[in-house]
């Protein structure tokens, strides 16, 4: 038995003492990327005009690896343990950017404990309409700030998956109360029902509902609706996402849609649109864009074009986004 899997065992020896391990495994994963991003220069309305501000390098790179451990229980369900080492978290004092912890039940599905990088039933689902590569919101600063109800994320989060039921799958997320970055009086829980395959070949549809946090003491009740269609090549999609806050600038109508072509296996093109209207804002804010993806073996060449207008709500702030990136998953 390795160091490993006695580590993943151990973390639940105080609910599974009755269990031992078998040999277990150990895989690392990961990816490295290179990014050229840009868009309109930035404006900066003042009282003597507007100002433009320059937006410096542009490029960038990303990497990740993923370490995961595992081992099998004599009751025949088994223990997975996942690290993440992320570029972006490492210089904000997190040396794992996700890390959790899995119980697979053998038939009736997996409960995990996530101590960083948590997501819920809701989080999980912000868009699902089909892309190439981004949604049509990204790539614009601040045009998914609070545009886009996202539901529950959070560290030291219980989430729990059902098993496959009839192309039926539950999911059901759970923060308590008082945890790290999260103050709520008491805990918060979501849910979600998706369907794939089992009313119509193709079909997917899906139904999340839930709280999240918007200040402490309130709630902000999510719901998101979406469906997605695969016929061939061609994959088509629409969401309709709804937060409902406290008060009117807590509260957000989302709806997108999105097709997608695969030209080739290894080449995809998309047009997404998406519309989100904020119950304080006397104006819309309305994004479109078209991606594109090719993929060679571990090597993937994808990139984007988005168009924003009224950003984050505010009239006539219409930016136009771009990406370039190649990245290789090992």
């Amino acid at each position: 038995m390795n160091k490993l899997t006695k580590i993943g065992v151990s973390a639940l020896a105080g609910s599974l003492v009755a269990f031992s391990a078998h040999a277990g495994s150990l895989s690392a994963s990961g990816s490295a990327s290179i990014s050229f991003a840009d868009g309109d220069v930035d404006e900066v309305v003042t009282g003597t005009g507007v100002t433009l501000t320059p937006e410096g390098n542009q490029w960038s790179m990303g990497d990740s690896i993923t370490m995961t451990g595992s081992g099998d229980m004599d009751n025949g369900m088994s223990v997975s343990v996942s690290f993440e080492i992320d570029n972006d978290d490492v210089g904000g004092g997190n040396v794992y950017d996700s890390h959790s912890i899995t119980l697979d039940t053998n038939g009736m599905g997996t409960l995990t404990f996530a101590g960083h990088g948590g997501d819920g039933a809701v989080s999980a689902m912000d868009d699902k309409t089909p892309n190439a590569y981004e949604e049509s919101w990204d790539g614009v600063t601040d045009a998914d700030e609070e545009t886009v109800p996202n539901g529950l994320s959070a560290d030291n989060m219980f989430t729990y998956k059902s098993a496959d039921l009839g192309g039926t799958t539950i999911t059901v997320g759970y923060v308590p109360s008082g945890v790290a970055a999260k103050t709520p009086k008491d805990g918060y829980m979501d849910f979600s029902v998706v369907n794939s395959n089992g009313l119509v070949d193709g079909l997917t549809v899906g139904l999340g509902m839930g709280e999240s946090e918007e200040t402490v003491g309130t709630t902000i009740d999510n719901t998101i609706l979406y469906g997605t269609y695969t016929t061939g090549g061609l994959t088509l999609g629409v969401q309709k996402s709804e937060a409902d806050g406290s008060t009117s600038a807590t509260t957000v109508d989302f709806q997108a849609i999105g097709v997608a072509y695969a030209i080739t296996d290894d080449f995809t093109v998309a047009y997404n649109q998406s519309v989100s209207d904020k119950g304080d804002a006397t104006i819309d804010q309305e994004a479109s864009g078209i991606s594109a993806s090719y993929t060679s073996g571990g090597v993937t060449v994808a990139g984007m074009i988005n168009d924003v207008e009224n950003v984050a709500f505010t009239d006539a702030d219409d930016t136009e986004g771009y990406e370039f990136n190649i990245s290789f998953a090992f």
